[in-house]
Order: structure tokens, then C-alpha cells, then sequence
């Protein structure tokens, strides 16, 4: 994005607060970067709880926050930078930082949660800003034709193969990793995820895994619980638990009347226009992982003596499937085909349309705090739902049992450095130093509780009486977190693989399920037998001996 128009942007936002917040909310937003912001900082970090002084920026219930907003508490949270850095100390220094602006979230808070550290440190920041389809493209570029022109990177633990694996990366000094607080990530963040060959290379900012959002009013609707007693299968009219429910309560809500908007009701969103840099992947796998991971099985994608893909096994197949049941059936909004992930949560779910999905946690976040989302009081999370059978690819039969598989999708973004400032000591300290700011434990928890584009991934994160304390109804944050930490928990987690082209072998499903969902192949089964036979393709080129290797390494294997 232009810099002009993220300046214009900025001020429509503040504009826009205004008029919610009135006279004094705007004079507040005036703050910016003068000495009024940088006095206010310093008297409230000087308060005994800044923590809960910075969860009442803007306050739950006042709008979407702003860059003024990003910016004080950017400056409430300088404590580690001035331990560790004095003041001017990097004058004369220029970084470079890779990340994405979707939805206008990532660079754009990191902007504002910077420029306080930069008048500080006197380090300036240059910023390449990437939507999320054009994220892999251009880091793969970079890669493969020698040409990384960044020192610092938002990045998913996934891409550490891609990146540690060529030596690409800077190792973290021991200072940083005292001042973030690294014992305090969610157990599955912790090591091997952000290491290589026992190196640390990773500042978690975020740990990603797909809950199920959905509406309460739809559930707790009585007049939708009477045409299901007569038209359902039996089961109670509540908030599904497994795939199969999921499709069921779809096809049943067809037809019917939002209770919130008076629009048509729709029932699950799968964003059916997944093409999106390999990132669309994750919503397919939402559905397949139940019937594809079995419980005494690490793996699910490839088998691990052979790298033989998976994803054209019967559970794969039945995943895909039952999408199909639902274009074939008409049970999604019009135009669902050019829906993409963004579209399910930001236009659709949180404006209303539908009543279920599965999303990263920035559903939860925006519910509440977003002046977009009309549906804040009545949405409810749970894991991912489960499946009534589950394939063993080992005997290569289905077992009828009950299974959950929670897919932790994408290991969470986390800030990286590069080996371009490994020979520079002052431009490497400058880099770890924003980096870290950037995963600090109290700011954490803010771009936890506000939209970011992240969720929470830190112990500190799952005490309710600090989300409460800042404005939050505390059944729906304990139905949130919850639903959170009991994913990232699960014995029988699906996670991903670390593993070099892992995001090659995404992009290319991408492709061919587009075709797929839009009738360009015979049946189900063909398309994803076209999936298979295009990751064997990718595993060859890039050597089937050494990933074997890497897939069980990642699998504890």
C-alpha cells in the first residue's frame, strides 16, 4: 500500500472516532506522537498495573483502535527498549521489515507500535507491505533468486524450513530472549517451533489455531428449534459438534430468516474462492483433519517412510465432498465461489451473513472491538468440530469412533531477523531490539484482546479477570479463550509440518480445489488423486530423501 493512502487511511479512522467517541474521544486521538502522548505514557507505566491501563485503549465497546491508539501503547510498552537500549543509540540506522497489511491489520499496527521506539532508539524503519495471497510468492522469490532485501520479517513458523533451513536467518542473543519472556508461550510454541539445528531464530507475536464461531441466536432461536424438531434428524438443536452436523444444520437453515438481520439465514461459510497463497488450504484441512488424524498416528498430510501424500485418501475425499454436498445443495450465500477467507470472516460472519465458520482468532477479537461486526452479542466459539469416523492409514480401513483433530493452522506469525545484519552489531542489536518490542509480553496481550491479526498465545493470556477488567462479558471471553487454549492443548492436535515447499504444496492444492468446488473435474476423488500426483512432483524437486528427514523431525518421529 501506497503511503499516501495509509496516511489517508489513518485519518479516516481517526474521523471516524470521533464521531463515536465525541468531542473528547477526538482531543484524546490529537495525542499522536507530541509531548502530550510521551508524558501520558510515562505516567501511566509509572502506574502499578499497565497492563490493565493499556487494555483501556480505545476500551472494549468504543470503536476499532487507531494509529493514535497503536501508538500510545506502543510507548506505554518501551520499558524493555529502555532497559536494554539508550536513548538515540541507533541513530543513523535503517531497517527493513517485510510483513502484510491484510485487512489493514500486521504492518500497519507494528507502524504505530514502532514509531515510539524509533524516536527513541533514533532507528528508522522501512516497511514492504504484501497482502496475504502475495506473501509466499514473494518470499519464495526472494529466496530462490538470492535477492532478500529485508532484516526483518513476519513470518509463520511453517516458512522456517524455507528460511533457517537455507541459513537465511539470524540466531536470537540471549538478552532478547530474557527480556520477551519466552517461557511464557502456550507449550506448543515453544521448542522445536522458532528453533533449527538448536538454534532460536523466532519471537512468537502470535499462535494460530481454527476454533468454530457461531451464532447464538441462531441456536438459542425458537422458532428455528421447532422446524428442526420436525424437519431435523432428532438431535437437539445446538451448536454442532461434528462435521457432519455442521452440513446437516446447513442444508436445514436454507431458506430460512437471519433472527438478527431479517435477511436469508445460511448456515457454515467454507470460503469456496481459496486461492489465497496457500493460506486457503487451511479451511479444507478444518474438515479433513478429523477423519484424517487418527489418534495413535502423528502424521496426516504424507505418510513419514515415503513423503506419499495423503491428501487423495478416503478422509481427504470425504472432506472435500462434503463442500460439494453443499454448493450442490444450494445451501450457500450467492457468488459463494468468489468468497475467499477474508470475505467468510470480515464481510460475511461479522456483518452478519451466516451462522457458523471456522477462523483464526481474529473473529473473537473483532467481535467486540470492530465497528464492523453487528454480532459481537451473539456469537459463541468452540474447537473445531470432530468427526463421527476417523481413517487409519495404516490398515486402510475406517474406524467408527468419535474424533476431534483441532487444527492448529500456521503455528502462529512470529517477527524474524535476517542474516543481512549478522556482520553489523549495531543494525543486528537495532533489529532484535524492534523485533522484540514487537513480541513483548505486555503488548502482547493488547493486539490479543483488539484486532491484529492475532490471537492469544502466552499462559499470562488465558486470565479472565484481566479481559473482564477491561470490558469483556466474561461468559463469551471464557467461551473464547477456551476454545483457544483447549485447541492448542489437544492430544490429538493437527500441526502442520516445518518443512521446506510446505507452502508450495498448499498453494498448488489451492489450485486444483478451486477446480474442484467449481465443477471442472469428474468427481472428488479425481481432483484430489490431480492434488497428489502434483505434491509427489514438488517432493522430487526438492528431494524425497532429505524431507523423509525433515517430515519426521517435525513429528517427534
Amino acid at each position: 500500500m501506497k503511503v499516501h493512502i495509509y496516511e489517508r487511511l489513518m485519518a479516516i479512522q481517526a474521523s471516524r472516532r470521533g464521531i463515536l467517541k465525541g468531542a473528547a474521544g477526538a482531543g484524546a486521538l490529537t495525542l499522536g506522537a507530541t509531548s502530550g502522548l510521551g508524558a501520558l505514557a510515562r505516567h501511566a507505566v509509572a502506574q502499578d498495573n499497565l497492563r490493565a491501563e493499556i487494555l483501556k485503549i480505545p476500551g472494549v465497546g468504543m470503536g476499532s483502535p487507531t494509529d493514535a491508539d497503536w501508538q500510545r501503547v506502543g510507548e506505554m510498552c518501551l520499558g524493555g527498549t529502555r532497559e536494554t537500549v539508550e536513548e538515540g543509540e541507533f541513530e543513523g540506522v535503517q531497517l527493513t521489515f517485510m510483513g502484510l497489511n491484510n485487512q489493514n491489520l500486521h504492518n500497519f499496527l507494528f507502524r504505530g507500535f514502532l514509531r515510539p521506539w524509533e524516536q527513541y532508539t533514533g532507528a528508522r524503519i522501512e516497511w514492504i507491505d504484501l497482502a496475504q495471497a502475495d506473501y509466499n510468492p514473494r518470499l519464495q522469490q526472494s529466496i530462490a533468486t538470492g535477492t532478500v532485501d529485508f532484516d526483518m520479517l513476519e513470518m509463520g513458523a511453517p516458512f522456517e524450513g524455507d528460511t533457517a533451513g537455507r541459513g537465511l536467518l539470524d540466531e536470537m542473543p540471549d538478552w532478547v530472549k530474557t527480556l520477551i519472556d519466552m517461557d511464557d508461550y502456550v507449550d506448543y510454541l515453544k521448542e522445536p517451533v522458532g528453533t533449527w539445528d538448536g538454534k532460536t531464530y523466532r519471537i512468537s507475536i502470535d499462535g494460530d489455531c481454527h476454533t468454530l464461531a457461531f451464532r447464538t441466536d441462531y441456536y438459542g432461536n425458537e422458532e428455528f428449534a421447532q422446524a428442526w424438531a420436525e424437519e431435523g434428524d432428532g438431535s437437539p438443536w445446538e451448536s454442532p459438534t461434528t462435521w457432519a452436523q455442521v452440513n446437516a444444520h446447513s442444508r436445514f437453515l436454507a431458506g430460512k430468516t437471519d433472527p438478527l438481520t431479517g435477511l436469508p439465514a445460511y448456515g457454515f461459510l467454507d470460503p469456496l474462492k481459496i486461492t489465497w497463497g496457500g493460506f486457503g488450504f487451511y479451511f479444507l484441512a478444518d474438515r479433513a483433519a478429523p477423519y484424517a488424524k487418527h489418534p495413535d498416528d502423528p502424521a496426516w498430510l504424507f505418510d513419514p517412510e515415503t513423503m506419499k501424500p495423503r491428501v487423495n485418501n478416503p478422509a481427504f475425499v470425504r472432506a472435500i465432498e462434503e463442500v460439494m454436498e453443499l454448493v450442490e445443495a444450494g445451501a450457500y450465500p450467492q457468488d459463494q465461489l468468489n468468497a475467499d477467507p477474508n470475505t467468510t470472516a470480515f464481510q460475511q460472519f461479522l456483518a452478519g451473513t451466516g451462522g457458523m465458520l471456522t477462523w483464526w482468532g481474529d473473529v473473537g477479537s473483532n467481535a467486540r472491538t470492530s465497528d464492523t461486526s453487528v454480532v459481537g452479542d451473539v456469537v459463541g466459539f468452540s474447537t473445531n468440530p470432530g468427526a463421527d469416523a476417523v481413517y487409519n492409514s495404516q490398515s486402510g480401513e475406517w474406524e467408527q469412533t468419535a474424533n476431534e483433530a483441532p487444527n492448529n493452522a500456521y503455528i502462529g506469525w512470529g517477527i524474524y531477523v535476517t542474516n543481512r545484519v549478522s556482520d553489523d552489531e549495531k543494525k543486528r542489536k537495532a533489529a532484535w531490539s524492534a523485533a522484540a518490542h514487537l513480541g513483548g509480553k505486555d503488548l502482547s496481550l493488547w493486539t490479543s484482546a483488539y484486532p491484529s491479526g492475532f490471537q492469544p498465545y502466552r499462559k499470562s493470556h488465558f486470565n479472565y479477570d484481566e479481559w473482564e477488567a477491561a470490558g469483556y462479558d466474561r461468559d463469551f471471553i471464557e467461551d473464547y479463550l477456551s476454545s483457544n487454549r483447549d485447541s492448542y492443548n489437544h492430544p490429538n492436535a493437527a500441526i502442520e509440518p516445518r518443512i521446506p515447499g510446505i507452502f508450495q504444496y498448499y498453494s498448488i492444492a489451492e489450485d486444483e480445489l478451486a477446480k474442484i468446488f467449481s465443477g471442472q473435474y469428474g468427481s472428488v476423488q479425481e481432483g484430489a488423486d490431480a492434488i497428489a500426483e502434483a505434491w509427489e512432483g514438488i517432493t522430487d524437486q526438492i528431494g524425497r530423501e532429505r524431507q523423509i528427514e525433515l517430515y519426521k523431525a517435525s513429528l517427534g518421529m
